[in-house]
């Protein structure tokens, strides 16, 4: 079992097929993606691990959603790739991990810049139908997401002028 998760709880009925599906909108490998940019059909694209972000500025304008491979655990290139895709290339679309997602990394892959995610670990999969994500609320590194504390890092403080 494979489901897609955001902030907002699982998603039913995901349109993005990356399985060879007739209907829907489909996540294309980045080479196809490349022959594909001028169709006017919505896509995305998968990128492994391997691949180079930077590949993708061109058609950028054209792609609705990104996924980002993780094939272990281990491998966190996917992390430095949707920090370069988001703050580099300015991506605002949806950025999706799939692959090796487990809960312990959920976190870390929202403060990154990811939007959605495909689990199909069951353990992971129950913790988030429950929404009880693991964390910590401090961290020492600036974030690609937009939270409450802002992007910058803890210990630099901005000055509180009075009026």
């Amino acid at each position: 079992m494979t489901v897609i998760w955001t902030k907002n709880g699982i998603v039913d009925n995901d349109p993005w097929t990356a399985d060879g599906a007739e209907q829907g909108p489909k996540l294309l490998p980045l080479s196809e993606a490349l022959e594909h940019a001028q169709d006017n059909a919505p896509f995305g694209v998968v990128l492994q691990p391997a691949d180079d972000v930077a590949t993708l500025a061109p058609i950028l304008g054209r792609v609705a959603i990104i996924a980002l491979t993780f094939p272990a655990f281990g491998d966190g290139r996917g992390f430095s790739q949707a920090a370069l895709i988001r703050q580099r290339l300015g991506y605002e679309g949806e950025l999706r991990a799939v692959g090796a997602v487990l809960l312990d990394q959920i976190p870390l892959m929202l403060r990154t810049g990811f939007d959605s995610f495909e689990v199909s670990h069951a353990p992971t999969i129950e913790r988030l139908k429950q929404n009880r994500l693991p964390g910590i609320d401090l961290h020492y590194q600036p974030s690609v997401d937009r939270t409450e504390a802002g992007q910058g890092y803890s210990w630099r403080r901005a000055a509180i002028v009075n009026g």
